[in-house]
């Protein structure tokens, strides 16, 4: 007597837009890490990703498109199109991907406290007297890992909280003082998506 474990309609309708999620999920995820690979330069990584990624797609449409009217298949593809694009940014961001420059401009006496900061944590710090829109200022300028920047922030907060900065990409380093990257890990990641680092 013949029977099946799991019924053609459970399995039309709930597995496979769970599968199709899922796939959608990792290759627009890959996408997301790709694109910022080689706008941060990492040439070796982005084409290794884009392998793996465009296999997923293949799979993830094979199916969508051997069943036209199953309308499940199609909402579990754009959701999985939306939270993948969530997913790979906030990957990215834990990752914490290259170095940026931060350009920091203050006018108040705790100037001279951030500098020291900067300093005691090992990061490389320039730093000169202008002239600004409303008087003498001084301008901080410091090289640091991605991942750094919002301890940076928050102290810079804390401490200051009238100064301006701004932070910039940095594709390419030749020489500098450097604070060593702290390494991520895969729980670490997972917290991240569940309980995503929180915009200053």
């Amino acid at each position: 007597m013949s029977f099946y474990l799991i019924s053609p309609e459970l399995y039309s309708w709930f597995i496979l837009p769970l599968l199709i999620f899922l796939a959608r999920i990792g290759d627009v995820s890959m996408e997301t890490i790709r694109v910022i690979y080689i706008s941060r330069g990492i040439k070796y990584l982005a084409p290794f990703i884009a392998f793996f990624e465009i296999v997923i797609w293949l799979l993830a449409m094979e199916v969508v498109m051997s069943d036209l009217s199953n309308i499940a298949n199609f909402f579990a593809y754009a959701f999985g199109f939306a939270t993948g694009t969530y997913v790979g940014l906030v990957i990215e961001e834990r990752l914490s991907i290259g170095m940026v420059i931060m350009r920091i401009v203050t006018t108040e006496e705790s100037n001279d406290e951030i500098v020291s900061f900067l300093e005691s944590e090992h990061f490389g710090v320039t730093y000169l007297d202008a002239r600004g829109a409303r008087g003498n200022v001084r301008m901080i300028i410091s090289l640091v890992n991605r991942a750094d920047v919002p301890r940076i922030t928050s102290h810079i907060e804390t401490t200051n909280p009238h100064a301006f900065f701004s932070i910039e990409d940095v594709r390419y380093v030749n020489q500098g003082v450097f604070r060593p990257k702290q390494p991520i890990t895969i729980t670490g990641i997972f917290n991240s998506l569940i309980h995503p680092r929180k915009k200053k």
